[in-house]
Parts: structure tokens; C-alpha cells; sequence
């Protein structure tokens, strides 16, 4: 599928349906950051932001959490700008030594669970003892998905949905409430 040009971002914003508020997003970061606080502070994880959707909730997130983590990021993607996942694309693996240590996984969605799974599949073959993920918003679908997140911040329709991270053709992704596309 090619790349649709969009020349005014403005017209995609402005007929884009309100799915959840900025104030519904923040809450929704302030709860994960206590459940994963509760799961995961004794064990001083690697949190690894999923690139490049994954930086806006992850910067938000990190801030809730008040115990000793590293940092390191993935990138790996299936859309490339486009509202239609292709094949996997690895762009950059975990730089830190993630044998027997606990890493959480950092993203936007949790959409078909194609990515994510492929992405705490090479966490556990890079040697982490255990993955978990944190999930900012879960697309609910009509079948089953291959992955459950640990931590699930909102869910959203089947729609494509941006802001919080989320692009729409690229654009949007510093928006702090999450609209879909009409």
C-alpha cells in the first residue's frame, strides 16, 4: 500500500472523532505507573520504550515510577507511516545486557499483537528472565490477539487511532488526547 500524502494535517485533526480526553489519558498513566510500581519495584527492570510510538507514553510513564530502572529502547515497526501493518522491520535492538534481568516493554498499542510479540520474543532470546508489557491504549478486536499486556492504560475501538504517540500518516503523535480517524 503507498503512503497517502496528506497535505493539511489540520483537515485530518479537525474531522477526527475525540475517543479519549488528555485528562483520561493522564489517569489512565498515573494507574499504571502504581500497578507497575507494585509489580516490578523490587526488581530493578530495564524499561524499554517500543520507538517510535512508544515515547510519549513512556516519557509520562517513567516519571510515575519511583524505583531504580535502566532505560533502552526497540524499534521495531509494521506500519511505516501508512494505516495498514506490513512485515516486520527491525530497526534497532536493545543495547543494554538483558540476560536474567526483568524488562518492561513500553508502548502505544496493543493492536493485533504482531509486534509486541515479536518484540518479547527477542527480549527472552536476548536472555531476559522475565518480559512484561505496559501498553498505553489496547485496540479491541473481534479475535483473539497472540499477546495480553501486563498493563493496560485505555481501550479504544477498532479505528484507527492517533495522538498520545500515535501518528495518523505520520502526523499527530504530540497530541494528548486520542482521536480516530472518521
Amino acid at each position: 500500500m503507498a503512503k497517502l500524502k496528506i497535505l493539511n494535517p489540520q483537515d485530518l485533526l479537525d474531522q477526527a472523532q475525540l475517543i479519549h480526553t488528555s485528562e483520561a489519558v493522564q489517569l489512565a498513566i498515573s494507574r499504571i505507573g502504581k500497578e507497575v510500581t507494585l509489580q516490578l519495584e523490587e526488581t530493578r527492570p530495564i524499561v524499554i520504550c517500543v520507538m517510535g510510538g512508544g515515547i510519549v507514553f513512556a516519557g509520562q510513564l517513567l516519571t510515575q515510577l519511583t524505583f531504580p530502572l535502566e532505560l533502552d529502547y526497540v524499534h521495531a515497526s509494521r506500519y511505516q507511516n501508512n494505516t495498514v501493518g506490513n512485515a516486520l522491520i527491525w530497526q534497532s535492538l536493545p543495547k543494554l545486557d538483558l540476560s536474567n534481568r526483568t524488562v518492561l516493554l513500553v508502548d502505544d498499542i496493543l493492536d493485533e499483537g504482531i509486534t509486541l510479540l515479536a518484540i518479547k520474543e527477542k527480549c527472552l532470546a536476548l536472555g531476559a528472565k522475565e518480559v512484561y508489557s505496559a501498553v498505553l491504549v489496547e485496540k479491541k478486536l473481534s479475535h483473539p490477539k497472540p499477546i495480553k499486556a501486563d498493563f493496560v492504560g485505555l481501550d479504544v475501538p477498532n479505528l484507527y487511532v492517533f495522538g498520545c504517540g500515535m501518528d495518523s500518516y505520520g502526523w499527530w503523535r504530540n497530541l494528548p488526547a486520542i482521536y480516530a480517524l472518521s
